[in-house]
C-alpha cells in the first residue's frame, strides 16, 4: 500500500471549508481578534500536553481541534453549562 493513499483515508472527519467558517466564527464573535487568536493557541497547546497518550483522533492537530471546540461552544452555549450567567448575574 502507497504511503500517500493510507493518509488520504485517515485524515480528519473535518474538512478545511468547515474548519474556516468556524474559525471565522469565532473571529466574528470575538471583540478583540488578537485574544480569540491567543486564546485558541493556549487551548490548542493546553490541549497536546494533556493528551499525549490519548489517541482519540491522532489525525486532528490540537489547533484544528481547539477552533471546533470554542466554536462549539460559542453556537452552543449548553456546552459551557450555566456557569458563565450565574457569576454574572450575582454581581446585579
Amino acid at each position: 500500500m502507497k504511503p500517500g493513499k493510507y493518509m488520504l483515508h485517515r485524515r480528519s472527519q473535518y474538512d478545511s471549508t468547515q474548519i474556516m467558517y468556524r474559525a471565522e466564527e469565532l473571529v466574528n464573535a470575538a471583540s478583540n481578534r488578537y485574544k480569540i487568536t491567543v486564546q485558541v493557541a493556549n487551548r490548542a497547546k493546553r490541549r497536546r500536553y494533556e493528551e499525549l497518550d490519548s489517541i482519540d483522533d491522532p489525525m486532528m492537530k490540537p489547533v484544528l481541534r481547539a477552533i471546533v471546540e470554542m466554536s462549539d461552544e460559542i453556537t452552543q452555549p449548553e456546552i459551557i453549562g450555566d456557569d458563565q450567567t450565574s457569576y454574572s448575574s450575582r454581581g446585579k
